[in-house]
C-alpha cells in the first residue's frame, strides 16, 4: 500500500479557543466546505459532528477533542489536483476543566488555528491555550470570529491579542463592515475584497474595496509587508529601496516566518454566517507547516539514555506517541497516536519502552469525529487510532523493537478539586472500580485514590464540571449509580524555614534486629534554580528535592534509595492537617548503620520519622489553590459583584469594558468558589457569567488554617 498524499501536502492542526468563541462552529464549517458532511451541524441544536458525546449535545460545549481527516483545494486553485491537501484536524474543548485535551492535542499537532470572539477579544482560556502552544512551540494563525455580533470590534480584539498574547501578531485581512453590516473581508497582501454569497456562503465573489477603507488597507498593508520583510535581508533592502515585491515572494517569506513563530497572521470573519472560513483554510495551506517543515522529533534510548533523532520519513524506524485513549462502545479501547517516523501496518507488533513489552496492533482506524474508516497502513506524519493495545496509556511511546526510542512524555496539571464517591448498591460496587479505572486511563487529569483512614474512594479533577461529567459518564456508559459527596479542595502543605532532625529506628526482637539512623536538614525548595546547575548529588522532581551529602560511607550506598523512599512517604502526610507536603528539599548529611541489624526497611522508617520531625519545626503552613476569575456583567451590578468577591477573600486585579458590559478580573481561593454560579445569577438577574481557571498555590491565612485543621479532625 502506497502513501496517498505526499508529506508536504499534509497539515496536522488544531482549532483552539476560549469557551464560546465559536471553535466547534468553525470546525463544522470546515467539514462542510471540505465535503465531509453535507449538512452543517449547529452547536445550539446539539447536532455538531465533532460534539458527538451525549453530554456535549446537552450542554452545547466540547468535552473531548475530536479528530477529523478531510481534504481541501485552495479557493485560488479549486480544480488543480496538485494543490489538494489532506487536513488532520483536532477540535479541542474551550472549557478550563477540560484543558488536558488542549495540552495533549497541541503536543502532537504541527500548527493551530486560534479562534477569538470578535466582541470579547482575548479571554482567560485563550491565554492558557496560547501558553500551551508556546510551550509546544506550535505555529499559529488567528481567526477573529463572530464579527456579525452586536458589539463586535475587530480593531479592539486585535489590540487585545497584541496586548495580552503576542506583539508578533499582524493583520492579514480587514473586515468589510461589522455587526449586521459584516459583508466580507479584504485580503491585505493581494488588495482584493471578497464577499460570500449563495447558500452557506459557498460562493466567494471578488468585490471592490469600499472607498472609506482604502486608506486603512494601504496603511495596514505596508505594516504587514514591513513585518514580513524583517525576516529576509534581501527583501528588506528591496523594501527600503521602494521596489515592488511580488506576492509569491511575500507569501513564501511569510510562510517561513509563521513556521518559525516570528509572525502570527490574523484573519477575520463569522463562522456562523459562513464568512471567511474558506480563506482561513487557504491560510492553513499557505502558512501552517507540513510535518516536513518542523524540526525532527528527539527522544532517548530506553536503556542507554543516548539522545536520538527521528526524521519525518517513511523509511526511518517506526516511532509514535499515544496522546489519547477513548472507550468506544463498538470496538473497545481506542488509542490515538501520532506517527513521527516510519510506517505501521495492522497486525504488526510494536514495542512500548515504558512497560518494556511488545503489543500487537489489531486494527488501525482513521477517525472522522466518531465515524471511522479502517486502513491497513499509516505513514509518517499521520494521526490515527489503534485497536488492540491493552497496556498503552496516554503519553506512552510506541516504536519498533529493533530500534527503540522514548519520546518526551506530556506533562499534565495536577487536579485541584476532589469528591468522595460511593456505589449505591452492591452490584454497582464491582462495576464502579472498572469504570473509574477506564475513565482515569482516558483522562490524565482525573485521579482516583482511597482515603487511608476512612477507606472511602476519592475522585479528583480540574473542576466541578469536570467531576460532574465523569459521574454522568459512569452512569451512562457503565450503568454505575453512585452517591457523591461535597466537592473538596486539594490543599497542600509546605515548610517556610530550614530545620534539622534525626530519625533512629532500633528494634530488637530476638535474633536479627532492625537498625537505621539518619540525620537530615530540610529547607523550602528553590523553584527558580537553573536545573542544569544542580550539583551531581541532587535528584529533583516537581515538588521534592533529595540531596545526598554523606561523607565517608556513613550509610552504605545500598540503603540510600530506601532513605529517599522513606522521605517521600514521610512527606505524603503533612504535619499540619495531613495534606501532601510539597516544595521540600531534603539533605541527608549523616547517619550510622549496624553491620548485622541494618536493612532497607529500617532505613526507610528512620528516614520517614526524621522528615516528619524536621517538618514540625520548620514552620509548616497549608497552601490553597487560587483561581483566576473573570466575571462579565452589566455595569449596574458591578459594585455588588466586587463586594461579593472581596467577601470571598478575593483580590480584584482589574476591570475593563467589553461592549456594553464590564469585565472584572480577580484572584479568589477555590474553596470560596463552589456554587458561585448560583449566587452570581441571583445577584445579577441571571445576566452575568464567569470563567475561572487555576493560577497558583498560596499560603492560607491563620484563621482559615484553624478551620481547615478542625474540619480534618
Amino acid at each position: 500500500m502506497e502513501r496517498d498524499y505526499p508529506l508536504e501536502k499534509v497539515r496536522n492542526f488544531g482549532i483552539i479557543a476560549h469557551i464560546d468563541a465559536g471553535k466547534t462552529t468553525t470546525s463544522e464549517r470546515v467539514l462542510y466546505y471540505t465535503g465531509v458532511s453535507h449538512k452543517i451541524g449547529e452547536v445550539h441544536d446539539g447536532a455538531a459532528t465533532t460534539d458527538w458525546m451525549e453530554q456535549e449535545k446537552e450542554r452545547g460545549i466540547t468535552i473531548t477533542s475530536a479528530a477529523i481527516t478531510c481534504f481541501w483545494n485552495p479557493t485560488y486553485a479549486p480544480n488543480d489536483k496538485n494543490k489538494k491537501h489532506r487536513f488532520n484536524i483536532i477540535d479541542t474543548p474551550g472549557h478550563i476543566d477540560f484543558t488536558v485535551e488542549v495540552k495533549r492535542s497541541l503536543r502532537v499537532l504541527d500548527g493551530a488555528v486560534v479562534v477569538f470572539d470578535g466582541v470579547a477579544g482575548v479571554e482567560p482560556q485563550s491565554e492558557t491555550n496560547w501558553r500551551y502552544a508556546d510551550e509546544a512551540n506550535v505555529p499559529r494563525i488567528c481567526f477573529i470570529n463572530k464579527l456579525d455580533r452586536t458589539g463586535a470590534n475587530f480593531e479592539k480584539s486585535f489590540a487585545s491579542i497584541l496586548d495580552r498574547l503576542s506583539k508578533k501578531a499582524v493583520r492579514c485581512q480587514l473586515p468589510i463592515g461589522l455587526e449586521e453590516n459584516h459583508m466580507g473581508v479584504v485580503d491585505l497582501l493581494t488588495r482584493k475584497g471578497y464577499k460570500f454569497e449563495g447558500e452557506m456562503g459557498i460562493k466567494i465573489v471578488e468585490c471592490d474595496i469600499p472607498e472609506d477603507m482604502k486608506g486603512d488597507v494601504e496603511k495596514y498593508r505596508s505594516e504587514l509587508v514591513e513585518k514580513i520583510a524583517l525576516n529576509d535581508e534581501t527583501m528588506m533592502n528591496d523594501y527600503l529601496e521602494g521596489k515592488e515585491i511580488t506576492i509569491e515572494r511575500l507569501k513564501a517569506t511569510l510562510r517561513k516566518a509563521v513556521i518559525a513563530n516570528e509572525i502570527f497572521p490574523v484573519f477575520a470573519g463569522s463562522a456562523l454566517k459562513n464568512k471567511g472560513v474558506q480563506l482561513v483554510l487557504d491560510a492553513v495551506v499557505d502558512y501552517l507547516p507540513s510535518p516536513l517543515d518542523i524540526p525532527p522529533i528527539t527522544g532517548v534510548h530506553p536503556t542507554t539514555d543516548e539522545a536520538l533523532i527521528r526524521n519525518p520519513s517513511d523509511t526511518e524506524p517506526f516511532s509514535a506517541l499515544a496522546f489519547k485513549l477513548a472507550s468506544d462502545p463498538y470496538v473497545g479501547q481506542l488509542v490515538f497516536f501520532r506517527v513521527y517516523s516510519g510506517t505501521l501496518e495492522s497486525g504488526s507488533y510494536v514495542y512500548n519502552p515504558r512497560t518494556r513489552n511488545k503489543e500487537r496492533i489489531g486494527r488501525i482506524l482513521r477517525m472522522h469525529a466518531n465515524d471511522r474508516e479502517e486502513v491497513k497502513k499509516v505513514f509518517a506524519g499521520e494521526i490515527a487510532a489503534a485497536v488492540g493495545l491493552k497496556d498503552t496509556i496516554t503519553s506512552d511511546t510506541i516504536c519498533s523493537e529493533s530500534s527503540p526510542i522514548e519520546l518526551d512524555r506530556i506533562v499534565f496539571p495536577e487536579p485541584v478539586v476532589s469528591l468522595r464517591i460511593e456505589p449505591k448498591t452492591k452490584a454497582d460496587q464491582e462495576k464502579m472500580g472498572m469504570a473509574l479505572s477506564r475513565l482515569s486511563a482516558e483522562d490524565p487529569t482525573f485521579k482516583v485514590s482511597t482515603d487511608q483512614e476512612t477507606n472511602e474512594t476519592i475522585i479528583a479533577g480540574m473542576g466541578e464540571l469536570h467531576l460532574e461529567i465523569i459521574v454522568d459518564r459512569m452512569k451512562r456508559e457503565f450503568t454505575v449509580e453512585a452517591n457523591v459527596g461535597k466537592p473538596m479542595v486539594a490543599y497542600r502543605e509546605t515548610i517556610t524555614i530550614t530545620s534539622e532532625a534525626e530519625g533512629k529506628y532500633i528494634k530488637q526482637s530476638g535474633g536479627r534486629g532492625n537498625y537505621g539512623h539518619t540525620k537530615i536538614r530540610i529547607k523550602p525548595m528553590d523553584m527558580n534554580v537553573d536545573l542544569e546547575k544542580l550539583p551531581k548529588n541532587t535528584k529533583r522532581d516537581d515538588h521534592f528535592e533529595f540531596v545526598n551529602t554523606l561523607k565517608g560511607g556513613a550509610i552504605p550506598s545500598e540503603y540510600i534509595p530506601a532513605c529517599e523512599k522513606g522521605f517521600r512517604e514521610g512527606l505524603d502526610r503533612g504535619v499540619v492537617a495531613g495534606f501532601k507536603m510539597v516544595n521540600v528539599s531534603v539533605e541527608l548529611y549523616d547517619g550510622t548503620y549496624h553491620d548485622v541489624d541494618s536493612n532497607e526497611m529500617a532505613f526507610k522508617i528512620a528516614a520517614s520519622m526524621a522528615v516528619q520531625d524536621a517538618c514540625r519545626s520548620a514552620r509548616p503552613v497549608i497552601l490553597e489553590p487560587m483561581m483566576k476569575v473573570e466575571v462579565v456583567t452589566p455595569e449596574k451590578f458591578m459594585g455588588d459583584i466586587t463586594g461579593n468577591l472581596s467577601s470571598k477573600r478575593g483580590l480584584v486585579e482589574g476591570m475593563e469594558d467589553r461592549g456594553m458590559n464590564k469585565v472584572i478580573r480577580a484572584m479568589v481561593p477555590l474553596s470560596e468558589m463552589f456554587g458561585y454560579i448560583n449566587s452570581l445569577r441571583s445577584m445579577t438577574e441571571g445576566r452575568a457569567s464567569f470563567t475561572m481557571e487555576f493560577s497558583r498555590y498560596d499560603i492560607v491565612p491563620p484563621n482559615v488554617e484553624k478551620d481547615i485543621v478542625a474540619a480534618r479532625k
